[in-house]
């Protein structure tokens, strides 16, 4: 039987970590996930922005920690620089959160510009930090007429390429304007108890990843990648 360097040996073996049960961490957080929720609609009446704050309604009733960004007042992507307030503001909920809720109305097919804009000012790294991979994320939408998933099947997309742990579940509420009592509080139906299921199953999702985020995501790409820089710069110093 040959050794398992000879077997493979296009390995840096001395970066393989193989998978086990002994590396998942054993100590649970015990303070409360922390949750971003995002909305995608600047109108007075937002149903994106009312699906939220009912979100954020039962989140907390979940134990949860929640904030919510308002999009009001931020610039579009390259209009300013990131030094602006409510890019800081954006960038710090994301780095905080431990997980997110994404809702936006449905236009012309797609997601809102105005949802759109909060994810392109986020980047992929902020110095060595990753500011969203790992994380988790549940994804919803509201449409004016009948029910559809264009929008929840964009944001599944921009989750993934953002390195985030989408959920299964998703919502998509059909003629909102139908959904919710002038006060803006959701009423009872079909669609208010699928978000609850999507709710319950971020919150599972998030208790479990949270302390698993940093060996999940560790991937033996970058660490060949990291040992090949190190071992540049070392050896340019000794020159």
């Amino acid at each position: 039987m040959p050794s398992l360097e000879n077997s493979l040996p296009n390995i840096n073996h001395e970066q393989l970590n193989i998978p086990s049960h002994e590396q998942f961490s054993a100590t649970p957080s015990t303070h409360k996930p922390r949750l971003l929720l995002l909305y995608g609609s600047l109108r007075e009446r937002s149903y994106s922005r009312l699906v939220i704050e009912e979100s954020a309604r039962l989140l907390t009733s979940f134990g949860a920690d929640v904030k919510i960004f308002n999009p009001a007042g931020l610039p579009q992507p390259d209009s300013e620089d990131d030094s602006h307030p409510k890019v800081q503001e954006l960038r710090e909920l994301m780095m905080w959160s431990e997980g997110q809720v994404w809702c936006s109305p449905e236009r012309h097919g797609s997601m809102t510009s105005i949802l759109k804009s909060q994810l392109d000012w986020m980047p992929l790294s902020i110095g060595s930090v990753r500011p969203t991979q790992g994380k988790t994320l549940a994804v919803m939408q509201v449409s004016g007429g009948s029910q559809s998933f264009n929008a929840v099947n964009q944001m599944r997309i921009l989750g993934r390429w953002m390195r985030m742990v989408t959920i299964p579940n998703q919502s998509s509420v059909a003629k909102a304007f139908l959904e919710f009592e002038e006060d803006g509080r959701m009423k009872p139906s079909a669609y208010y108890n699928r978000i609850v299921d999507v709710l319950e199953e971020l919150m599972k999702f998030t208790l479990l990843l949270r302390d698993q985020k940093d060996y999940l995501v560790d991937r033996y790409s970058e660490r060949v990648e990291s040992a090949e820089q190190l071992s540049k710069r070392v050896n340019q110093k000794s020159i």
